[in-house]
């Protein structure tokens, strides 16, 4: 491994964080705290203590699963997670094929995850407890984020998520006594990498929740898993074992079942009564 984990993270949210800023600024978007009530200052220490928990367990499990790809696919199940908080906590209500579709992912990640012994102490192959420890942090600050929404906007959402994540990641190189400097290739990766996801992802799935159900924002976003399939494949050289690959697609059928079963319940409640 050319870096460490708390190396990585400090260049990883600090390039992100000063996208994030620059952007903010032109949008003169940071004028609004002004206006913040106590509440939403609340709301955002934590959400940011909420991902600094779920990032970090998402990170020790990239660096104990050697395959990215799995990594994704495991927390497809994350999506199971959301839609059960929704139902509970936003009123969100699920039918028979969204129920048959949150089966099939769990079905699919068990799958991915088992490596083929009897015993249960053996059967997940370690890091898989990382990806859902990250899933259930990741599900909660989505609904506290839908439920507020309309009060914080998605940049200064973004910014806090950065902001707590860089903190957190120089405490740890502090405590590790890691260098801060590191060679130009990992450095070149991370900026691509901190671009794309603290920045651009970050601040789209923010702003879709503004438009759209948690439920589906979650179907929506767990669809990566076959983008990250393609890309390890194509920059690590790694493709999945074909057990993998079974349970990615069982789970990938779940989630368009949801997806469909969400679109039919939706259509139902579009419909007036006479």
């Amino acid at each position: 491994m050319e870096i460490s984990l708390p190396q990585f993270g400090v260049y990883w949210f600090a390039i992100g964080l000063t996208w994030i800023f620059f952007y903010g600024c032109t949008q003169r978007t940071y004028r609004s705290i002004r206006q913040f009530a106590k509440r939403n200052l609340g709301i955002l220490l934590v959400l940011g203590l909420i991902e600094v928990a779920g990032t970090y367990f998402f990170f020790k499990a990239i660096n104990t699963i050697s395959n990215p790809a799995i990594t994704s696919f495991i927390g497809n199940v994350s999506p199971v997670f959301v839609i059960t908080l929704g139902f509970f906590l936003l009123k969100e209500r699920f039918n028979r094929k969204e129920f048959i579709g949150m089966a099939l992912a769990i079905m699919g990640a068990f799958i991915i995850s088992y490596k083929g012994n009897t015993s249960i102490s053996d059967m997940f192959i370690d890091g898989t407890q990382y990806v859902l420890y990250s899933s259930v942090f990741t599900a909660v600050s989505s609904v506290i984020i839908k439920k507020n929404i309309k009060n914080i906007n998605p940049i200064i959402l973004t910014t806090n998520r950065s902001l707590f994540l860089l903190i957190f990641s120089i405490m740890a190189l502090v405590y590790t006594k890691e260098p801060l400097i590191i060679s130009s290739k990992p450095l070149l990766n991370i900026f691509i990498g901190a671009s794309l996801g603290p920045f651009l992802t970050v601040i789209a799935g923010y702003l879709a929740l503004q438009y759209i159900p948690l439920s589906q924002k979650a179907i929506i976003n767990s669809s990566k898993g076959l983008f990250v399939l393609f890309g390890a494949y194509l920059y690590f050289g790694k493709f999945p074992d074909t057990i993998a690959l079974i349970g990615g697609l069982i789970t990938t059928l779940g989630l368009l079942l949801i997806a469909f079963g969400k679109s039919k319940l939706n259509k139902v409640k579009k419909i007036p009564d006479f």
